[in-house]
């Protein structure tokens, strides 16, 4: 069964520090692209950060230079790091696999992040 779980969320206070992971069912070695997405209330579902298979990471412009994306293709593992945290970036967060670049094949159940004082 095809499984991606996400882990790391919680509350933590404005300029604080986060790491979600996500654990895969399978082998993501061959997974063009693995990638983070975020849905805060009333909001569409946006991309955060995409990993692609040799490691090369693009990302929101809101995020960039705050939150560093990366996989473990020996552990079929993905993370994001999320440092100095907003309020605006308190979304549930998804972890997603794509066979390409802008498309997404599998979706994780979300994590919830929550930044507030």
């Amino acid at each position: 069964q095809v499984q991606l779980m996400e882990s790391g969320g919680g509350l933590v206070q404005p300029g604080g520090s986060l790491r979600l992971s996500c654990a895969a069912s399978f082998s993501i070695a061959g997974i063009s692209v693995m990638g983070w997405y975020r849905q805060a209330p009333g909001k569409e579902r946006e991309f955060v950060a995409r990993i692609t298979r040799s490691g090369s990471v693009d990302y929101l412009p809101a995020v960039k230079g705050r939150f560093t994306g990366s996989r473990d293709n020996a552990k079929n593992m993905v993370y994001l790091d999320m440092n100095n945290l907003k309020p605006e970036d308190t979304a549930v967060y998804y972890c997603s696999a794509g066979k390409s670049y802008y498309e997404v094949d599998y979706w994780g159940q979300g994590t919830q992040v929550t930044v507030s004082s």
